[in-house]
Parts: C-alpha cells; sequence; structure tokens
C-alpha cells in the first residue's frame, strides 16, 4: 500500500476542510493550526489534540513546521466578503503570507486555499499569482483557481467558494462536478435541503446545550458535544413567530405585511432578497453563515409550510445541528464550545464533501514523482 499523504491544515478551524481529506482515505494529518481556541478543541476533539497549535500562525517557528505533501486552509476572508468590509488594508488579509511562509518550509507537492468567490478580485490574489511568477517566492509551484459551487460537489447548498490549487508536480485542474441541478448531463441530481435534515424532529424539546466542560489544551472548554444535543431551538417572541408565519418557502421579508415590517425593512424596498427567508425542501439552502439561527440574516426559516394548515408548519430558525448536516458534517462530529463559537465553526467551514471530492481528485497526482524545480528561486523573504 502506498504510504500516508501527509496534511498540514492552515487556519483550520473546526476541521471541516481536514475532515473531507480524512473521508477520503489515504491522508494523515500532521499538523492544524487555529487561532480560536473553541474551534481548536472542536478539531483536537476530532482529529488529536498532539498535532493542533491552538495559537497565532505568526507564532509558529519556522523550525517547528514539518515537511509534509500536502498543506491546506482557508486564511480568513472577511476583507474580501461581500459581507466584510472589503477593505483591501484589513491586516486579517496579509495572513495569507503566513500561508505561503509554511508553504517556503514545509514544501508541499501540492497546496490548496479556499476563499469566499471575491478573493479572486482582490489584490491579495494578484500578489499571490505574483509569487508564482519567476523570481517570487513559489516560483517552481503553477496555479490553478476556480470558483466552484459546493451543490455541483455533494453539498445540499449552493455555497460558492474559490479553490486555489498550487502544484510543484505539474499543473492541475480542478475536479469535475459530480452532482448538477437538471440531471442533463448524467450526473447525480443536487442534494437537498429534504435529503439532509427531512427525519430531523421538527419541534426540539432543548434550548441549552448540555453543562459539559473537558479540558483542553489545559483549559476547560464547553463540550465535548455530539451531533445529537446541537438540535436546540430558541425563544422567539410572538412578534418574530407572527412574522414567520407569513413567509412561504422560498419568500421572505416581501412577503410580510406592512405591520409587521421594521422601519428599515420598511424604507428599504431592494436588496438583502434572503433576509427572514425560508428554505425550500426540495432545493438546496443558500449559504449557511455563522448567524444561521437568526433569519432576520438570511433565509434560515425552517421549510416546513403549510399554505391551508397552520399547524403544519415550522416556524422556527435551522438548529445548530440542521446547519451541520446542510455544511455535510458526519453525525459522529463532536464539538467544543459555546453556542455562539459553535455556530460560528459550522458557518465559517468548508463543508467537507467538497473538501474530499477535492481530496480524491487530487490523491493520484500526489503519488507522482517529484520534478527538478523550474527554476532556482532568487527572491528574498519579505
Amino acid at each position: 500500500m502506498a504510504r500516508p499523504i501527509t496534511l498540514i491544515d492552515l487556519f483550520a478551524g473546526c476541521g471541516g476542510m481536514t475532515a473531507g481529506f480524512v473521508a477520503a482515505k489515504g491522508y494523515k494529518p500532521i499538523m492544524a493550526v487555529e487561532l480560536e481556541r473553541a474551534a481548536a478543541a472542536t478539531y483536537a476533539a476530532n482529529f488529536g489534540e498532539s498535532h493542533m497549535h491552538w495559537g497565532d500562525i505568526a507564532q509558529v517557528p519556522d523550525e517547528d513546521i514539518p515537511q509534509a505533501d500536502m498543506i491546506i486552509g482557508g486564511p480568513p476572508c472577511q476583507g474580501f466578503s461581500n459581507l466584510g468590509t472589503r477593505d483591501v488594508n484589513d491586516p486579517r488579509n496579509k495572513l495569507w503570507k503566513e500561508y505561503i511562509r509554511f508553504v517556503r518550509h514545509a514544501r508541499p507537492k501540492v497546496f490548496v486555499i479556499e476563499n469566499v468567490d471575491r478573493f479572486r478580485k482582490s489584490s491579495e490574489f494578484e500578489l499571490l499569482q505574483a509569487e508564482v511568477r519567476p523570481g517570487g517566492l513559489l516560483a517552481d509551484y503553477e496555479l490553478t483557481h476556480a470558483l466552484l459551487l459546493a451543490a455541483d460537489y455533494g453539498a445540499p447548498q449552493r455555497r460558492k467558494r474559490t479553490i486555489v490549487i498550487g502544484s510543484r508536480i505539474g499543473k492541475i485542474p480542478m475536479p469535475e462536478a459530480t452532482h448538477e441541478p437538471t440531471q442533463l448531463l448524467g450526473k447525480k441530481s443536487w442534494r437537498t435541503v429534504r435529503d439532509a435534515i427531512a427525519e430531523l424532529p421538527e419541534r426540539p424539546g432543548e434550548t441549552e446545550l448540555p453543562q459539559r466542560t473537558s479540558t483542553v489544551f489545559g483549559q476547560a472548554v464547553p463540550g465535548p458535544f455530539k451531533s445529537t444535543e446541537l438540535h436546540i431551538r430558541r425563544n422567539p417572541t410572538e412578534r418574530s413567530l407572527e412574522r414567520y408565519d407569513h413567509i412561504p418557502p422560498g419568500g421572505g421579508r416581501f412577503d410580510l405585511p406592512d405591520h409587521l415590517l421594521s422601519r428599515c425593512w420598511r424604507e428599504k424596498k431592494t436588496g438583502t432578497t434572503d433576509v427572514m427567508g425560508r428554505m425550500r425542501w426540495d432545493q438546496p439552502s443558500l449559504t449557511i453563515r455563522t448567524e444561521f439561527y437568526k433569519p432576520e440574516k438570511g433565509q434560515y426559516l425552517h421549510p416546513q409550510w403549510d399554505p391551508e394548515d397552520p399547524s403544519k408548519r415550522v416556524n422556527r430558525p435551522i438548529t445548530h445541528r440542521e446547519a451541520a448536516r446542510l455544511q455535510t458534517f458526519p453525525d459522529e462530529f463532536v464539538w467544543h464550545g459555546t453556542k455562539v463559537e459553535i455556530a460560528r465553526q459550522i458557518g465559517n467551514a468548508v463543508p467537507p464533501v467538497l473538501a474530499q471530492a477535492i481530496a480524491e481528485h487530487l490523491k493520484p497526482y500526489l503519488h507522482r514523482t517529484v520534478p527538478a524545480p523550474r527554476q532556482q528561486q532568487t527572491a528574498v523573504e519579505a
């Protein structure tokens, strides 16, 4: 059997990307780096604490970076995001340079960067492309990049992400889609919200996570919690329940009568069409973000709604467990953190099935022999 493909996960979050690579078989995580304690603890609970570095990536010494076949990860993207400041000077956007530092020292055959769709239009991406040109810090790598839709790879979610593949073993194309909406191309049908959450209880009984802590990295952290324990509901106000009751599948704030509109919605007649939205059973969800438990943030109401019988309507936002299902986390995954911290972990993650599709696609390339460098690198470290 081929030896395991060694893997480093940077800005690892709770480990969504690692989960996909591990599910693809043949990959062995040997190092992960994550700044947020709860997310790092979740990663450690699922993949091991010994190789997780909890802390600032800039504080990891060069000599502690091991050789590896693969590096994966998504540098923080809030500065690029449509929901962020779009500030090119946002210091979080500079963290991609730390990613490059790890590539320089680990010398992987292949690296994968995951980011928001706007990343390819950013000044930081232009600088990354410059580094693979002659004289650049990554001059012996070739880049392939594309905007991938998670639904095309088996996720029940229309989540668009930029994927960049860097290779020093020959240029690698993007994986072909395995799913599509019409079945005209002979692929599998998109997975739907129904596929992901239909059998889960419509009316969860609990509103809080269990009172449980454990010691991770020498500190007490809430958890671990089983996925079944994440099926928790909120306690909306009567006014919120009345709003939810007016919104059909695929609808949103524009379906509300005037007396239920907030002032900002009443004055803003266009835009934010998914706000206070209800999912559709037989379509993928829209992007699951970090505040999916707040319907005012997007299309996060449970899809069950009967036009004739109000008693057959489920007037609540999706639960943490349902969000994790829509993100394709396996049910055996366990979690650390508060409700808000776990929601952030879920919303920030790469859907594991998308990561798995990339991992499966890369395996044949990673077993190739590394060719001689294209040129001697002459650039000086910044």
